[in-house]
């Protein structure tokens, strides 16, 4: 009988995972970037520190910022922080809830493979969960919103900035934030549209949180060129110019021979006139005040200077499109064409030294579709703290506003959902009940988190929630501060509806797609597919020394 020769298809230095070791190793890696941000879950959540290669500290507890921070390698790892990006990125908080979540689900899913569920069916009864907790929490759980029901909307800025280093100045901080977005605020057909990027977040290290303060127009981080010209203009007219207040080059390359001193003064006088008629022209259209993006030569400077004109060079090109907005401008390329209707307005501009460096508040505008803050605290890392709270705060109250509907914060909804979730299994019926008993469980994780954060038992605190969704109670939810179930709506803990239906249909949408791989082939060595080895998956090579966090199961 002969032998027959094995058949290679991959190169030798290609690894391998297969069925169960493959699913057990994508998922303890899954796990294990769950249980990196577990504890900064909820009002008493923990902070992190972050040290990068370079010494760079970070002191947060934003579960993006975290993930983004850290050095993962397993795939399956960077699967659940694309979790955390995509909720930033669509409602801009909820990224440590959607992770913890993704973590819990894969986590069910593994004890059901352990009883010999197929993977297939796992899947599909998740989907079907999924699809069920997005119907439960549109029709059922959310309440209507209005644009201009500032209570309920400072209420959402306020719960997004609970926990946060922002936490001790939120009073101040949530009025800013809902009459930043309010402002800035486009009513289209079907409601109104939020770009939060048109809310100019400008930091400055020194004062207090309490400190940070919002200016119905622009603040720029820049001072006048000229010392002659003056400090604060009132009834501004802003002449914004995209190009430079300097003398033209020619196109071509050209040689101007000079044979005499007078031909070279007769130069000089000629480019002096070019850039005193440009002056002119900006003084002709009635402007007071000009913003440009390019450079202004020192002689246009001079002249800018001499008929009182306050002149700002650099800008940036994000800051011309906000101050056009602010003042109700038009952005212009050719100073030639500058006219009245082409000029913003503003009720004064004032330079002010912020922290030892001037800036230019642009204030008083009449209709501010762009506004700024400035952003105040007592360190560089308070300071990025407050600014991280402050950016989660605006998108929240952002997507409330556009979206018209929020639910109740504190685990409520998630605790009502499990509730509904396993009515709805006994009706469907066959295994995918099995997986769809394992969403109602996993969505749990969120009371039980935010109870071990806070100190409380978790299974006391659980029990009592069930019981009051139970009888009927969709809103009770915790109050971490003295562990009681109360109604969430009563203390004021609310958020907008997108961050559960995003972070429950990611968070599914992910442990489906860890569960349908059951075969791992890495190219060669130092590819991060393979590391049975390593505690949790993805424990090594995190900056900082940080190394092993898969051991935090």
């Amino acid at each position: 009988m002969s032998m027959r020769q094995p058949v290679f298809i991959l190169s030798e230095d290609t690894k391998r995972t297969r069925g169960r070791d493959a699913q057990e190793n994508n998922i303890n890696a899954a796990k294990a970037v769950a249980a990196a941000v577990r504890t900064t879950l909820g009002p008493k959540g923990m902070d992190k520190m972050l040290v990068d290669t370079l010494g760079d500290v970070i002191i947060t507890n934003d579960g993006v910022t975290i993930l983004k921070e850290m050095d993962i390698e397993h795939p399956a790892a960077k699967m659940v922080v694309e979790v955390a990006k995509t909720q930033e990125d669509e409602v801009g908080d909820g990224t440590t809830t959607a992770v913890v979540i993704a973590g819990e689900l894969l986590k069910q899913a593994q004890e059901l493979l352990e009883q010999d569920v197929h993977p297939t069916i796992i899947a599909s009864g998740l989907r079907q969960a999924s699809h069920k907790c997005q119907e439960i929490l549109e029709n059922e759980i959310a309440v209507d919103v209005e644009v201009d029901d500032k209570e309920k909307l400072m209420k959402v800025g306020e719960t997004a900035m609970t926990g946060k280093g922002a936490e001790s100045a939120r009073d101040t901080l949530r009025e800013i934030v809902v009459n930043a977005i309010t402002a800035v605020a486009d009513e289209t057909e079907d409601g109104y549209q939020v770009n939060v990027e048109n809310v100019k977040v400008q930091k400055k290290v020194g004062g207090r949180a309490k400190d940070t303060q919002l200016v119905d127009g622009m603040i720029i981080d820049k001072e006048k060129v000229h010392p002659e010209m003056p400090k604060s203009v009132e009834n501004a007219k802003i002449a914004l110019i995209s190009a430079p207040i300097e003398h033209k080059e020619t196109e071509v390359d050209a040689e101007i021979q000079i044979t005499n001193p007078d031909q070279l003064q007769q130069f000089l006088d000629e480019e002096e006139a070019m850039l005193k008629k440009l002056v002119n022209k900006i003084k002709e259209s009635g402007a007071n005040v000009v913003f440009c993006q390019k450079g202004i030569d020192d002689m246009a400077q001079h002249y800018l200077a001499k008929e009182g004109i306050l002149a700002v060079r650099r800008a940036r090109k994000s800051d011309l499109k906000k101050l056009a907005r602010a003042t109700g401008g038009n952005v212009v390329s050719n100073i030639d064409e500058i006219s009245e209707e082409d000029l913003g307005q503003a009720g004064h501009i004032k330079e002010k030294r912020v922290s030892n460096e001037n800036m230019l508040f642009i204030e008083d505008c009449k209709n501010p579709r762009s506004v700024s803050l400035l952003v105040r605290g007592g360190t560089e890392h308070v300071v990025d703290e407050v600014e991280r709270a402050l950016e989660d705060a605006l998108k929240v109250v952002a997507v409330a506003v556009e979206d018209g509907k929020i639910v109740a914060g504190g685990g409520a909804p998630e605790v009502e959902l499990a509730h509904r979730l396993r009515e709805y299994a006994a009706s469907v019926g066959g295994r995918e009940q099995l997986a769809i008993e394992a969403f109602a469980n996993a969505l749990e994780i969120v009371p039980r988190t935010l109870a071990e954060n806070a100190g409380l038992d978790p299974i006391d605190a659980l029990v009592d929630l069930r019981n009051k969704h139970e009888a009927g109670e969709k809103a009770a939810g915790l109050n971490v501060f003295d562990g009681e179930v109360i109604d969430m709506w009563e203390a004021g803990v609310v958020e907008p509806l997108r961050v559960k239906t995003q972070a429950v249909d990611s968070a599914s949408e992910t442990a489906v797609m860890v569960l349908r791989i059951d075969d791992v082939i890495s190219g060669g060595s130092g590819s991060g597919g393979d590391q049975p080895d390593m505690p949790g998956g993805p424990g090594g090579g995190m900056p900082g020394g940080m190394g092993g966090m898969g051991g935090m199961m």
